[in-house]
């Protein structure tokens, strides 16, 4: 008899209600790969733009119809395909950037997966997947931070803002970052963030030349997309950097290229933290970097919520409502 499990998937692109719990076939790992049975799955914003559709046309992260979704997860090691080396069953791993993690079974590729050390929780484990290597590809990658720069990050108190944080202050940097509450301000600014701007009240633009006494940042982090990303751009010093990695209130569709010359012949970019986890190599080397900085007590990591696998619909909600104070999980577990 076929083994089933439970995983949330959808059959059309649209809002959280076109989420849906199934009954599927536990799958079998083939060649080179590992099934990990899970015990927890991160919601994240690429979650949203796969299931809303917005990445139909991706090369990328393709979202065939119909897909369970889940880009992230952590869990154990229940079988072992053909080819496989260095993993065994009971094993504990976490993964990003393959999508099926909303599940109680997933099968991964195992060039993918990283071990996860005995005193590394499971559900930190899964934290720091695809935020703490969003964050940290940002911070060491996309613009190196150093001793001295000005970073400006949306979204302060959020999943990867509150990594970003921290992580941009190992490097030196200055952090300047926005809010939506009294409460967040209190929170970014309990991680090291030297000013935190509360956007509903304040033009962010206006007060980071007031904090940078007119010189802006090197580099804008920007996650909340279109209704930000103009002045973004603005905040900017000469030849500053602008990377826009998500699209909260909606994804940017155009930047005009005069307007990067006009505001100091600065760059944009729109990575995909795909393009920052291309090998085993450089996927451990995050990981185990993330890794190190949790178990030396120099990396809080703030958990929100815990879903129960039925309650996806409602995890989606939550983090589209932008109410979050850091990560939402699901927990998978059987």
């Amino acid at each position: 008899m076929t083994k089933t499990m439970r995983a949330v998937g959808v059959n059309a692109f649209g809002g959280p209600e076109v989420l849906e719990l199934l009954e599927l076939p536990v799958p079998q790992p083939g060649e080179g790969e590992v099934l990990v049975k899970l015990d927890f799955a991160g919601i994240n914003f690429i979650d949203i733009y796969m299931r809303s559709g917005h990445y139909a046309k991706s090369d990328t992260y393709k979202t065939p119809l119909p897909m369970v979704l889940g880009m992230e997860g952590a869990g154990r090691v229940a079988a072992t395909g053909a080819g496989v080396e260095g993993l065994a069953e009971g094993d504990r791993v976490a993964w990003c950037i393959f999508r099926g993690a909303y599940a109680e079974h997933a099968v991964v590729p195992a060039w993918r997966l990283v071990k996860v050390p005995d005193d590394v929780p499971l559900d930190i484990a899964a934290a720091l997947q695809l935020q703490g290597c969003t964050a940290h590809y940002l911070t060491h990658s996309a613009f190196a931070l150093k001793d001295g720069d000005i970073c400006l990050a949306h979204a302060g108190a959020g999943g990867v803002g509150q990594l970003l944080t921290q992580l941009a202050k190992m490097r030196g940097a200055r952090v300047i970052v926005t809010v939506g509450s009294p409460r967040k301000a209190e929170i970014a600014r309990s991680l090291g963030a030297d000013h935190a701007i509360l956007y509903r009240e304040e033009n962010f633009r206006e007060r980071v030349m007031e904090i940078t006494k007119g010189a802006g940042v090197n580099v804008v982090y920007d996650a909340v997309g279109k209704d930000t990303i103009h002045d973004s751009i603005r905040s900017l010093a000469t030849r500053g950097l602008c990377v826009n990695y998500g699209g909260a209130s909606g994804l940017v569709q155009s930047i005009e290229p005069l307007e990067l010359a006009e505001a100091g012949s600065v760059f944009f970019t729109r990575p995909h933290l795909a393009d920052y986890m291309r090998d085993a190599g450089e996927i451990s080397a995050r990981v185990n970097d993330l890794f190190g900085a949790y178990r030396d007590g120099k990396l809080k990591v703030a958990i929100d919520t815990v879903f129960p696998l039925t309650d996806a619909m409602r995890a989606h909600q939550t983090i589209e409502g932008r109410g979050t104070h850091g990560k939402l999980l699901l927990d998978t577990g059987a």
